[in-house]
C-alpha cells in the first residue's frame, strides 16, 4: 500500500518517469512519411535527428535533461528499432520562438546534417501575442531550408497548459502550424490533440503539466516521447515503397 502511495505521489508531482502502462492511449495519430530517415536506415547509416525548439524541447521542469522528450525519444526509438542507431541532438533554448530559432537554423541544425528534424514552435509566440502572419512566414522559410538540405520535418504544436490556453492566440498558432504543414507537405505532430485524447481517456491535462502551469512534467515528457516513438517507428518499419502518411512536396 505504501508503495502505491509513493508511485501516485511521484506521478502527481511529475518527479518520476512514466512507463508504458502509465501513458493513456494516444488516439489515431497520423503516421509521418520520412523518406530521408528511411533511406539512411536502409543503408545502415547513423541516424542524426535534431529536436529544435524552446524550453519545452530543452526539458524545463523535468527532473533533468535526461527526462526531456528528445532524450527519452532516442531511447524509445533505439529500443523499438534495434538495427537503428538514433542520435537525438537537443537544440531547445528557453524563451525562444520562430524568429530566434530560424536565426540559428544554419549553425544549430543544418550544420550537423540531420535526416530528421522535429521543430516545436509557437508556444512562446502564443503567450506573447506575436503576429501569426510573421510567424507563418518565418516557419515556412525554415521549412524551405530544411527540405532543401534533405531533412524530414515534423512540426510540433503546443501543449494544453493553463498559461497557453489563457492566451487568445494559442488556437491561431496551432491552426497556423496545421496550415503550414498542409501547404508545405511536411508532417505535423499535434501535441494539443494528443493531450485531448489523453483527457478523453480520463487523464486530465494537469496530470502532464508541471507546477508552473506552462511546461510538461516528467510524465508529460515521457508520454509525449512514447507517442512520437510509436508513430516514427511505425513509419520506419513499413516496407520500402509502401506509401503511408503524406508526402513532402
Amino acid at each position: 500500500m505504501a508503495g502505491k502511495f509513493v508511485i501516485a505521489a511521484c506521478l502527481a508531482l511529475g518527479l518520476c518517469t512514466a512507463h508504458a502502462e502509465e501513458c493513456p492511449p494516444a488516439g489515431d495519430m497520423p503516421i509521418p512519411l520520412l523518406p530521408h530517415t528511411r533511406a539512411a536506415l536502409a543503408t545502415n547509416q547513423p541516424l542524426v535527428a535534431v529536436a529544435l525548439g524552446s524550453s519545452s524541447t530543452r526539458g524545463w521542469m523535468a527532473t533533468n535533461i535526461a527526462h526531456s522528450y528528445p532524450a527519452l525519444l532516442q531511447r524509445e526509438l533505439n529500443d523499438a528499432l534495434p538495427k537503428a542507431d538514433f542520435a537525438f541532438i537537443n537544440r531547445g533554448i528557453g524563451g525562444q520562438d520562430a524568429p530566434e530559432e530560424l536565426a540559428r537554423l544554419d549553425s544549430d541544425v543544418l550544420a550537423v546534417r540531420p535526416q530528421l528534424v522535429i521543430w516545436q514552435v509557437g508556444a512562446n509566440g502564443a503567450v506573447r501575442d506575436e503576429s501569426p502572419t510573421l510567424f507563418k512566414h518565418l516557419v515556412e522559410e525554415g521549412i524551405s531550408k530544411l527540405k532543401a538540405a534533405g531533412a524530414d520535418v515534423i512540426l510540433m504544436d503546443n501543449q494544453r497548459s493553463p498559461r497557453i490556453l489563457a492566451s487568445p492566440e494559442h488556437a491561431v498558432m496551432d491552426n497556423s502550424l496545421a496550415e503550414i504543414a498542409a501547404e508545405t507537405g511536411v508532417n505535423l505532430f499535434s501535441r494539443g490533440k494528443l493531450m485531448d485524447h489523453w483527457a478523453a481517456a480520463g487523464a486530465p491535462y494537469e496530470d502532464f503539466i508541471a507546477v508552473d502551469g506552462f511546461h510538461m512534467n516528467n510524465r508529460g515528457y515521457a508520454c509525449l516521447a512514447q507517442a512520437l516513438a510509436d508513430i516514427i517507428s511505425t513509419a520506419l518499419k513499413q516496407p520500402i515503397g509502401q506509401q503511408i502518411g503524406k508526402s513532402q512536396r
